[in-house]
């Protein structure tokens, strides 16, 4: 029986649902936002939020203990720079959950989950001006190209 148990299962085994949790929050620390089914986004809120608040204690103790739950150790180093300094001031309580409605291929509930006070990023800063470049072939005059005699 299930009394008293708040976690999801998500239809997983442990290790994987383990495994789906960790990598879910790198992506959040990473992106700041995130867009995944309902229940894993519910599941994702704990999970975070205890990171988060691991952060926020800054000690090498708690950066070992986020470090075994985190796969990757530049999200650590992220979560104790970055996210940690811009949630400094609230008590709990760190990230929101928005529904999206349905998937359109098997009517999943949607939701986006973000942390709250982390700057967002627009699309300009994220990718670099790409078109300053090398002229390509098709730029090129007629008279430079080579020709094929």
């Amino acid at each position: 029986m299930r009394h008293g148990v708040k976690k999801a299962k998500l239809q997983r085994t442990a290790s994987h649902r383990n495994a789906l949790l960790a990598n879910q929050a790198c992506s959040l620390i990473n992106h700041g936002r995130i867009t995944t089914t309902l229940a894993k986004a519910k599941a994702l809120r704990p999970y975070v939020e205890k990171l988060i608040t691991l952060g926020k204690n800054g000690s090498l103790h708690a950066r070992r203990l986020a470090l075994a739950k985190l796969p990757q150790p530049a999200s650590v180093k992220k979560l104790f720079a970055e996210v940690a300094e811009a949630t400094k001031e609230r008590n709990g309580g760190y990230t929101r959950i928005v529904k999206l409605g349905q998937r359109k291929t098997d009517s999943a509930p949607m939701a986006l989950i973000e942390i709250i006070d982390l700057p967002r990023q627009t699309e300009e800063e994220k990718t670099p001006n790409t078109t300053t470049g090398t002229a390509t072939s098709a730029e090129t005059p007629a008279a430079e190209q080579p020709s094929a005699e």
